[in-house]
């Protein structure tokens, strides 16, 4: 039992995957981060054409000048 506590105290092998877990986990919260900005970013453009869209007035083709 001892010479299997020693053995699992000098095992690196679990180090490889908690550097993972930390870098995945980075990349996670980077992306919803991001994802936030370009949400956030995209509602407000969606107000603004809606505004826009909103006060355009839109002639009839009857009263319309041909070119």
């Amino acid at each position: 039992m001892l010479n299997f506590i020693k053995t699992f105290a000098r095992d690196e092998a679990g180090a490889v995957t908690v550097d993972w877990v930390v870098l995945t986990a980075a990349v996670v919260g980077l992306g919803v981060a991001i994802m936030g900005q370009v949400a956030s970013g995209t509602k407000d453009m969606a107000a603004s054409i809606s505004t826009e869209l909103s006060t355009t007035t839109i002639k009839d083709a009857g009263t319309a000048t041909a070119y």
